[in-house]
């Protein structure tokens, strides 16, 4: 068996790396959420604890890669381990389907949108999108055709779920998204390029465009990147993972769970990771706030070196020193007045 250990590695940076970005980004958010109080913020917030929550349940697995012979885990333990994975996963990428559908609803009925999308809509989409991604990752353990019949350790995804399982993903659920996805982006690139056409229409007419302009133009075109962003990173990091493992399906022979485990399972992992970073970077109000807090934490860390400099001082701070220092002149030292002539001795 290929040692283990470089994985292990890679999974704990991974992992290190995905809690304490999305951490970061949901403070930012919770921070925006209390002064601006959004209801779109609430699903980015929701976006981050997903993928925290992923990065937690992945780190539960360093210890066994790390250990050297691989130490085994029981089938029931590493059931339950792959199926938080699965299910953090599955939250992630119905958040950011839900996201895509925020913006959707917000280009297309901009004035209904705040009567569609309150706090309890947005609640009860929250509430049932976990129930629905909890009902996906403990699939495999309520289904036996979606477990594998032999268990050999190290835990893994395919050391405990069945390449059936998915299969059943892919065709349920990845694709159909993606092609929502597809949809949800070519009707918003439509509306938003009819609205910059009517602005550019009420530009020409000169005085008219005074009397009206067609609002939140600039704000569809960033919806519209923000979105195109959060697709391509989600086609890009599963899409190599789930064609892979249907390959494994249809071709018993060919044995692709060293590449699935090790490569393609890790990519799709990495999707949350990218996840803040696009919102880092893309997302102004997101960008802002994370100045502010990087400034509060740089004015807090120089207030406490200043502290500590002058609790070296003493108690009372740097003492004076109680001998008077005479300054001498240069003139005085060569023995001349203020203006220059040589004094009696």
């Amino acid at each position: 068996m290929e040692s283990s250990f470089p994985f292990g590695v890679t999974l704990a940076v991974l992992a290190s790396l995905i809690i304490a970005a999305n951490a970061l980004v949901a403070v930012a958010v919770l921070l925006l959420i209390h002064k601006n109080d959004g209801v779109g913020l609430c699903f980015t917030l929701n976006l981050a604890v997903a993928d925290t929550l992923l990065g937690v349940a992945i780190s539960g697995l360093v210890t066994d890669q790390l250990s050297s012979p691989p130490r085994p885990t029981q089938k029931t333990l590493c059931s339950l381990r792959m199926a938080f994975v699965t299910s953090s996963a599955a939250a992630s990428v119905l958040t950011v389907m839900l996201i895509a559908f925020d913006r959707y609803l917000a280009i297309k009925q901009p004035l209904r949108y705040f009567q569609i999308m309150n706090g309890l809509m947005a609640g009860s989409c929250i509430a049932g999108l976990w129930l629905v991604s909890y009902l996906i990752g403990f699939l495999p353990l309520g289904v036996p055709i979606f477990q594998q019949t032999t268990y050999q350790g190290p835990c893994s995804f395919f050391a405990v779920f069945h390449p059936r399982f998915v299969l059943t993903l892919s065709c349920i659920g990845f694709f159909p998204a993606l092609l929502l996805f597809v949809f949800f982006y070519c009707d918003m690139l439509k509306i938003a390029s009819m609205h910059s056409q009517q602005i550019r229409k009420v530009e020409q007419a000169g005085a008219m465009a005074r009397a009206y302009r067609p609002p939140r133009t600039p704000s569809d075109f960033k919806a519209v990147r923000t979105v195109a962003v959060l697709i391509g990173s989600f086609t890009l990091s599963w899409t190599p993972f789930l064609i892979t493992g249907i390959v494994q399906v249809a071709c018993q022979k060919c044995y692709l769970y060293l590449v699935l485990e090790r490569y393609l399972w890790l990519l799709g992992v990495g999707n949350s990771l990218l996840n803040p970073l696009i919102y880092a970077y893309w997302q102004k109000e997101v960008r802002q706030q994370l100045y502010q807090m990087a400034l509060g934490v740089k004015k807090g860390l120089t207030s406490f070196l200043l502290l500590l400099s002058a609790r070296d001082g003493g108690p009372e701070g740097p003492r004076e020193s109680s001998c008077p220092i005479t300054t001498i002149s240069h003139s005085q030292l060569h023995g001349e007045d203020g203006e220059g002539r040589e004094v009696s001795k």
